[in-house]
């Protein structure tokens, strides 16, 4: 019985042999990108590599390994430990490394302190390589003692223009590697290329599920179909983790949006969360949004955005959007005001750096004081005056003229202004002659 060959994913036939063949990545590995001049220099630092999967980094570690004559060795940081580690080293200079080790390590921001400072020595002295790859901000992931030691690239999503070039060209290879001939639907490849979100590993798997579909060749030909791209493409363009950067950086554009007054850019980020089926962080932001962004200027915001978040809680997927989706546009639409978030602010400031002082006695609690040892305390009972008001001084005396709050110029806002403008410019009045 003849032996069945092992399985090998397209997207690893394909994998590019040069840095010439790599496709996006332009702005470090195009004609005068650093990183291709740093590899034909032929001199190579210990980098890092940060971006999002199926940008290239394991792609361009692999041809710097070969290019550079190095001896390369894997490990991926979710799975190794400090005795893969050890390992390696004990391979240095011995006739199996002859010329050092390249050690790419995939997913750094998984090795903990002491795993990573067990490769300080040897990618100190040269004897070892690192090449570190991680989908996360290296600079809140990596410890500084590898980070100072490394010069950091990052890889951005790959582009669909780029990524059509690497879906045609996996479509070329199943022609020459079955002897088929594809027909390919106009606007087919380009879908796979623009649904991809950037990852041309999904794009590549996309085509090989295309291709295995498809079914036995007709006359030597098959098709790839606009409705079939369409299908195994579905969702791909997700690119979400809810404890990474992508998370946040949704989250962050969101806010931005809503504070910016843009309604459409607001509802395109809410449904990249709830197409996560992420509930929770729309629900969060939109309530602080409702409080730091829209404030004083439309105060009735915070109630009706805390009713939407409550009902889609409730209601949970799908009908969550409908309440999200009032919210977001409300609050896009409304007038804006920071003029609390400002405000309090600097109180805060105050406090912390320690500008407090004594309460004033007319604000204490008298009902505090001992038997034998009350005392006059001269508060102003504002209530017993006209329109409610009495000056009277309520700040400590060492910043009795602080200033924090400043009227926001809305007309909720400007309103109250001009109503206490007018209640205090009045004389002061005599105790209960007035409402």
């Amino acid at each position: 019985m003849e032996e069945r060959a092992a399985y090998r994913p397209l997207a690893d036939e394909l994998r590019p042999e040069t840095l010439a063949d790599v496709v996006g990545q332009d702005h470090i590995l195009g004609e005068d990108g650093l990183l291709r001049r740093i590899v034909a220099g032929g001199s190579i630092p210990n980098m890092l590599f940060y971006g999002p999967s199926g940008s290239g980094k394991t792609t361009v570690a692999n041809i710097i390994a070969r290019e550079s004559g190095r001896t390369l060795r894997r490990l991926n940081a979710t799975t190794s430990g400090i005795a893969d580690i050890k390992s390696i080293i004990s391979d240095l200079d011995t006739l199996l490394a002859p010329n050092g080790v390249l050690l790419y390590l995939d997913e750094i921001q998984y090795f903990n302190k002491k795993q990573q400072q067990s490769l300080l020595e040897f990618i100190e002295n040269g004897r070892m390589t690192l090449i570190a790859s991680t989908t996360e901000n290296p600079y809140f992931y990596v410890y500084n003692a590898i980070l100072s030691r490394c010069t950091v690239f990052e890889f951005k999503p790959v582009a669909a223009g780029d990524a059509e070039i690497a879906v045609r060209r996996a479509i070329s290879r199943l022609e020459t590697r079955d002897g088929v001939a594809i027909d390919v639907e106009d606007g087919a490849a380009r879908h796979i290329a623009s649904s991809c979100g950037g990852d041309v590993r999904k794009a590549l798997n996309a085509v090989e599920l295309l291709y295995s579909a498809s079914g036995a060749p007709v006359g030597g030909r098959v098709s790839f179909t606009l409705a079939d791209a369409l299908g195994v493409s579905q969702r791909s363009a997700m690119r979400y983790d809810r404890d990474g950067d992508s998370h946040y950086d949704i989250v962050s554009a969101f806010q931005k949006s809503i504070r910016g007054s843009d309604p459409d850019a607001a509802l395109h980020y809410l449904a990249r969360l709830l197409e996560a089926g992420d509930i929770i962080s729309p629900c969060r932001r939109l309530l602080v949004i409702a409080a730091e962004d829209v404030g004083l200027a439309y105060p009735q915001a915070l109630a009706v955005v805390k009713a939407c978040a409550d009902s889609a809680v409730q209601l949970g997927l799908p009908e969550a959007r409908i309440p999200l989706a009032d919210a977001a546009v409300l609050l896009a639409t409304a007038p804006k005001s920071n003029s609390a978030y400002l405000a309090i602010d600097a109180a805060l400031d105050d406090v912390r750096a320690g500008r407090t002082g004594d309460i004033p006695r007319r604000l204490q609690n008298k009902h505090a004081d001992g038997a034998g040892f009350e005392r006059e305390q001269n508060y102003i009972y504002p209530h017993d005056y006209p329109s409610h008001y009495a000056p009277q001084q309520y700040l400590p005396d060492s910043i009795a003229d602080a200033k924090y709050y400043e009227y926001g110029d809305n007309k909720a806002e400007q309103a109250a202004k001009r109503y206490w403008e007018e209640i205090k410019k009045l004389p002061p009045y005599a105790k209960g002659t007035g409402v």
